[in-house]
């Protein structure tokens, strides 16, 4: 099969974690996402639920830092129950909602070394 039509396109995002087994607990607690295990070291989701292609793979701390990273933004139809959700799954808001042009956003913690941001309309 081709993947012509994803030329010059983002087609998998790749995350490191410190605990794949609870980065993989956590985003299917809080979105849902489903995976598909390549070893000890290695978790995929696909776009279906997520969006987007991508994993998770087994990181030294060091390698997950915050502001190491690429700032990934999801979108939340509802945002205070998907805020609520993350900390229910064992994340932390790192910074709390705040509004921009064109809508709202805040940034969250999961645990195992990752920060993303949630925002909505």
């Amino acid at each position: 099969m081709s993947q012509a039509e994803n030329h010059q396109k983002i087609n998998y995002i790749e995350f490191a974690a410190t605990d794949v087994a609870r980065a993989k607990q956590f985003y299917a607690c809080v979105f849902g996402w489903s995976f598909e295990d390549w070893g000890p070291d290695y978790i995929s989701f696909d776009a279906a639920r997520a969006g987007v292609h991508g994993g998770f793979r087994t990181a030294k701390t060091e390698e997950t830092r915050g502001d190491a990273a690429p700032l990934v933004v999801l979108y939340s139809s509802d945002l205070k129950a998907t805020e609520a959700a993350i900390v229910a799954a064992g994340g932390a808001i790192v910074v709390p909602t705040f509004e921009y042009p064109g809508g709202r956003r805040f940034h969250f913690s999961d645990g195992v070394g990752n920060v993303l941001a949630v925002w909505s309309e």
